[in-house]
């Protein structure tokens, strides 16, 4: 026992008698006692080891594949949250990409197994992934998925918003001003691997056929939400789709979309994105956007420390909220 019977005493508010009756198996100790006196073990031994911890840096490495204008919006959260967690030598080394493909991110992730006490990652939903995923873990190197999730992968959890009901509060804005008239809306995504896109795009779909039967939704993917891929996947759409006057975009690339539209010499009558990064603020601003739903990477920040912090024994292993991220509508008028 690494720790004396006055140190466990003290830390359950027992008698140092009681500890050793409870340790020696030398008379009766009431159950919830002997619960307190093996509590009390394991919160020292998680002081030992913050203590520990404190005196060495700890890395964890960040891998976005996402435009560079939502790369840093996460990467500022991660940032503004580490002091949080003090005396913690926290220490983040960014891998951010705008188009990466799986083969590459596969071995980067290898790669950071050998020294990284964690991955925060958003990748596509693919097999490889997932597999990789389970690799890390076998040299306990623990992944929490952030914006999006590799759900079937052995990922410690994912954090951020709901995005089934994202969509569905998309839905229901455009719903509220439509004037009952069939149109089309073009629904896009930067790709379709990216499940949290795909959730909200279905949670949009849903929302659509129950609150507004009448407008039709056109998938428009495979821009990444980079600039010039988007323009043309959208200029393409608009070509085929002559009825096509509203916007839902669940990814990046909105000022992309809207110089296809103009190049194409078409109105947006509805307009609706995701994160109020610095283009989408200006959006905002200009009147061009009419909604932005936007939730609390901050929040998501603090709780991607926590969880793998807890998996490193360095903050004790308490009942974690997992609830989804908080989700604001933002609009010209609150900006």
């Amino acid at each position: 026992m690494k720790f004396t019977i006055k140190q466990i005493a003290a830390q359950a508010g027992v008698s140092k008698a009681t500890v050793d009756r409870a340790l020696h198996q030398r008379g009766a100790v009431h159950a919830q006692t002997d619960r307190r006196i093996k509590q009390a073990i394991r919160d020292l031994e998680v002081q030992e080891r913050t203590s520990l911890a404190a005196g060495r840096t700890i890395p964890f490495d960040v891998i976005l594949h996402t435009p560079e204008r939502f790369s840093r919006l996460v990467c500022d959260a991660l940032i503004d949250e580490m002091s949080r967690f003090a005396p913690f030598q926290l220490k983040l080394r960014f891998h951010c990409f705008e188009t990466i493909s799986t083969n590459e991110m596969k071995k980067l992730m290898l790669r950071c197994a050998n020294d990284s006490y964690g991955i925060i990652l958003k990748a596509e939903n693919n097999k490889v992934i997932s597999r990789t995923i389970e690799e890390l873990q076998k040299h306990r190197v623990p992944v929490v998925t952030m914006v999006t999730d590799v759900p079937e992968s052995k990922r410690l959890c994912y954090v951020g918003m709901d995005n089934i009901s994202a969509g569905k509060t998309a839905a229901y804005l455009m719903s509220q001003w439509v004037k009952q008239e069939a149109f089309d809306v073009g629904v896009v995504l930067s790709s379709q691997n990216f499940l949290g896109e795909e959730e909200r795009v279905n949670g949009f779909c849903q929302g659509l056929k129950a609150m507004a039967p009448e407008i039709n939704p056109i998938r428009i993917s495979e821009g990444y939400g980079v600039d010039e891929p988007t323009f043309a996947v959208v200029s393409q759409a608009l070509a085929e789709h002559p009825h096509l006057r509203a916007v839902y975009c669940v990814g990046g690339g909105n000022a992309a979309i809207l110089r296809a539209f103009q190049s194409a010499n078409r109105p947006i009558e509805i307009y609706i994105g995701h994160d109020v990064d610095e283009e989408n603020r200006e959006l905002l601003l200009q009147g061009q956007l009419h909604a932005v739903i936007q939730h609390d990477l901050r929040q998501d920040a603090r709780l991607v420390f926590q969880t793998l912090l807890i998996f490193h024994g360095f903050l004790p292993a308490s009942e974690q909220n997992f609830a989804f991220s908080k989700v604001n509508v933002v609009t010209p008028w609150n900006v």
